[in-house]
């Protein structure tokens, strides 16, 4: 008797690429999937987070389409976020306030809602911890959530976990902040491998080796490789720049010049709120920074 075929077509959620094949997550289940052959000839290469439509002839998936994306970041290459959520360490290593405003910077710029996340908060102590405290207070004044968390005390982890329901999050960070650590505080049986921080190098070890998107508190949440540089697209102009900073936007109307990008204009409502302590000095340094990094890259290319 000839075997039963089943064949259909189902939509589904790519969740993980591995060996050449693109696991995708449907109503029914997993679907081990490969993309069409034409995909590269129209220069469409899947990701994770991508909804498609699957054939599905028994039990091997075919990728015929690739809907249209909500967004995409291209470091982690993910699509479709609802939220990032920004993972950053009080200690070891030492908070970046240069490293997170970037990492705004770039989820600001593909419109997606950040939420700050801090780990280690059980290791500060003295100057460091005033120090670290003093920023977080200026992050929420502008509007920014910050979750203040510990994977070995547990502070602020239960926090976290309402956010993710029913979204789709990428959990980004440099290399050693605890964005692992944090998931398995989150749910124990995902026992994802972390590593201690190197003293000599000041940074962890990359343990997440690719983007995989996981199931966890009635969401999707993709824990990503760790970073050590995050570079501005190459599309990113000083115009788009200041818009990547709220607490500008909120002031730029009340400038003496309409399209002031708040460096050596006169009548400058940001400056002025700089100089007034009602802006952090460490956001205009860093967003001066930005704009001499594209200045520079535009005179390369």
């Amino acid at each position: 008797m000839a075997e039963n075929r089943i064949e259909e077509n189902r939509d589904g959620t790519i969740i993980r690429l591995q060996g050449g094949f693109y696991d995708v997550m449907t109503t029914q289940g997993e679907v081990r999937s490969r993309a069409r052959g034409n995909f590269r000839k129209l220069g469409i290469s899947p990701v994770v987070g991508d909804e498609v439509v699957l054939h599905i002839e028994s039990e091997t998936g075919y990728i015929l389409e690739v809907k249209e994306r909500q967004n995409f970041l291209v470091r982690p290459p993910v699509a479709n976020i609802d939220q990032a959520l920004l993972v950053v360490s009080a200690a070891e290593p030492d908070f970046s306030a240069h490293l997170l405003d970037r990492f705004l910077v770039l989820i600001e710029a593909k419109e997606i809602q950040p939420i700050i996340i801090l780990t280690k908060m059980d290791l500060l102590q003295g100057t460091a911890e005033a120090e670290v405290r003093t920023a977080i207070a200026g992050y929420r004044q502008i509007g920014y959530q910050v979750i203040e968390t510990s994977s070995e005390t547990l502070e602020g982890v239960e926090e976290v976990r309402p956010l993710l329901k029913e979204k789709t999050s990428v959990l980004a960070g440099q290399s050693g902040v605890g964005k692992s650590s944090l998931l398995n505080a989150l749910d124990a049986t995902l026992d994802l491998e972390t590593s201690h921080i190197s003293k000599s190098l000041g940074r962890g070890r990359h343990t997440t080796r690719h983007v995989t998107l996981i199931p966890l508190a009635e969401g999707l949440i993709a824990d990503t490789p760790g970073f050590s540089n995050l570079d501005f697209p190459h599309e990113m102009e000083i115009e788009e720049l200041r818009w990547c900073f709220p607490e500008f936007v909120a002031r730029q109307d009340t400038c003496k010049y309409r399209g002031c990008l708040h460096l050596n204009e006169p009548g400058c409502a940001v400056k002025k709120s700089v100089e007034g302590e009602e802006i952090m000095s460490s956001r205009y340094t860093n967003y001066g920074m930005f704009v001499e990094e594209i200045k520079n890259r535009a005179r390369r290319y």
